[in-house]
């Protein structure tokens, strides 16, 4: 939902029943409802004329470390219903339906003061941190994606996530309006810049750099010089840092051999960092 129509809501309200953003023209719209043609939420949303050809190829979302909006995770009230949004990230799941939003909405403002890009893979939640990162995993197909939390809705008793178009056709429930789904936060601090899950184990680290080409080069020159498995080297974005890691292992004196041959052949020093 657009944060600055929040005190609003009230007035605005099916309108705010079945998404995230607010719409700013129509104070009468149509009823909330899905339907076989659109398969939006709102009876006269959908798919633009010319959506492109190419949704499925459309990467996740990647989980990164991002400051919390300064704004959007304040407590607000729409339809008499007072909503708490988390403060600070920590695990959360939980079961229901997720409807999803597209045109009405494209271009608009969300909760974060981004612009909803129904091509992206966002959704809006009532109540997780804004910015924050989730696996929403539908439960008749087991399909699952990573969605990117920006916006707030939905403000309806049966739903849990509004999902932008793109991840609700990634899920294969645009047709229908709605699935059920888990919904299960993601701690960037466990996925690198790729959005590949960080092991637990022994890492060590060779640098940290505010250039992603920068991070980039010294990972290539790992593979080139020392040979070591691309797979086992990875880029961790914390902080706004990219940092260069080669692991896991099981244990220090494992990692030790790599670290000196790092060392020896580079002239780099490192330092470990555990992952538990």
């Amino acid at each position: 939902m657009n944060a600055t129509l929040i005190l609003g809501a009230a007035a605005l309200g099916l309108a705010l029943a079945g998404c995230g953003s607010s719409p700013t023209a129509p104070t009468k719209p149509s009823p909330p409802t899905a339907t076989a043609k659109g398969g939006g939420y709102y009876l006269d949303d959908g798919p633009e004329a010319n959506p492109p050809p190419n949704l499925d190829a459309i990467p996740d979302a990647v989980p990164r470390e991002e400051p919390l909006h300064r704004f959007a995770n304040r407590s607000y009230v729409v339809l008499g219903n007072t909503y708490t949004p988390q403060t600070e990230r920590r695990a959360h799941s939980e079961e229901g339906l997720a409807s999803w939003y597209g045109r009405r909405f494209h271009g608009k403002k969300t909760a974060s003061g981004e612009l909803y890009d129904m091509y992206a893979m966002t959704a809006a939640h009532p109540t997780l941190p804004i910015p924050s990162y989730a696996r929403v995993t539908a439960l008749d197909s087991g399909k699952s994606v990573v969605v990117r939390i920006n916006d707030r809705g939905p403000f309806h008793s049966s739903r849990v996530i509004d999902l932008s178009y793109t991840a609700a056709h990634k899920l294969g429930y645009l047709g229908r309006g709605s699935t059920r789904v888990r919904v299960e936060s993601l701690d960037p601090a466990a996925y690198d810049a790729k959005g590949e899950a960080i092991g637990e184990g022994i890492y060590f680290q060779l640098g940290a750099f505010s250039s992603a080409e920068n991070a980039q080069k010294l990972l290539d020159r790992l593979t080139r010089e020392l040979q070591f498995d691309p797979a086992r080297t990875r880029l961790v974005l914390n902080d706004s840092l990219h940092r260069v890691q080669i692991g896991p292992y099981p244990s220090d004196d494992a990692a030790q051999a790599d670290r000196e041959r790092v060392r020896e052949r580079l002239e780099l020093n490192s330092v470990l960092v555990r992952r538990d």
